[in-house]
């Protein structure tokens, strides 16, 4: 057992809950919203939750870099960064649908060792470590085993974003007639539910590296893969995660 790891996953599950203490009161009450150079909302949430994530980080782990949403980043002198998003579908929390997460990554030599997806609002977060496997509110969990596409269920974040981004491929509508069930407006919720066994694959056209680190520790310790739209390893600036078993189907049907 790495116990590093151990102990930097119980590291990020404190910070994780850091960042609800500040985020769900606002949620529930009253918050401000400005919007960025690129168009996207950040509430008063975002911003309060990653500068108390970052405080904490560097009182408890003097030396680790940190890279986040809504802030510059933060060089580190060792092998460490953490990867921070405090609000993961900020367009979900200004819209009060609470499907929005809090993501954390750390990264050893570059490589995402620790993921936690912790959405506040339902009550769930899933977190993992290489070799610790993957846990829901501490139980152990699983990717579905479900085989084949017209059997799946897959979660997009929005027809808009398929749409932008991947135009010429005809995507959507192969997606449209191959998978059993498509939904959207899944922020990172549609991670957790892959990791979990609930949906059998997400799809995300565009992606940050905050939105993407923490993905690949608990996809990959729930026994699913994670990939670019190419089909690449990754962590990139797109992602397909499934059960594994439907993977190289999902891929062609995106036209990767």
């Amino acid at each position: 057992m790495d116990d590093d790891l151990t102990e930097l996953l119980a590291l990020a599950e404190r910070a994780a809950q850091i960042a609800a203490d500040i985020v769900m009161p606002l949620f529930h009450g009253d918050f401000s919203v400005d919007l960025k150079s690129d168009g996207t909302p950040v509430t008063n949430a975002d911003r309060g939750a990653e500068e108390a994530m970052r405080a904490f980080i560097e009182r408890e782990c003097p030396g680790h870099g940190i890279l986040g949403e809504e802030f510059a980043e933060l060089e580190g002198s060792g092998r460490y960064r953490w990867i921070l998003d405090p609000i993961d579908g900020t367009k979900s929390f200004v819209h009060r649908v609470p499907l929005f997460g809090t993501l954390i990554a750390i990264e050893r030599d570059g490589e995402p060792v620790v993921g936690l997806i912790a959405c506040h609002a339902v009550g769930e977060t899933v977190k993992a470590a290489r070799g610790l496997g993957a846990s829901l509110n501490g139980r152990p969990v699983r990717v579905s085993t479900t085989a084949k596409l017209d059997e799946a269920s897959v979660m997009l974040t929005s027809v808009q974003g398929l749409s932008k981004y991947q135009p010429e491929t005809g995507s959507y509508e192969r997606l449209m007639q191959s998978a059993k069930l498509l939904r959207t407006w899944g922020d990172c919720y549609g991670y957790l539910l892959v990791a979990s066994g609930r949906a059998d694959a997400m799809l995300d056209p565009v992606m940050n590296h905050w939105d993407v680190a923490a993905l690949y520790p608990v996809i990959t310790e729930a026994g699913g893969r994670i990939t670019t739209w190419q089909g690449d390893p990754g962590p990139g600036t797109s992602a397909v995660a499934s059960n594994g078993v439907l993977h190289r189907e999902l891929l062609e049907t995106l036209g990767s």
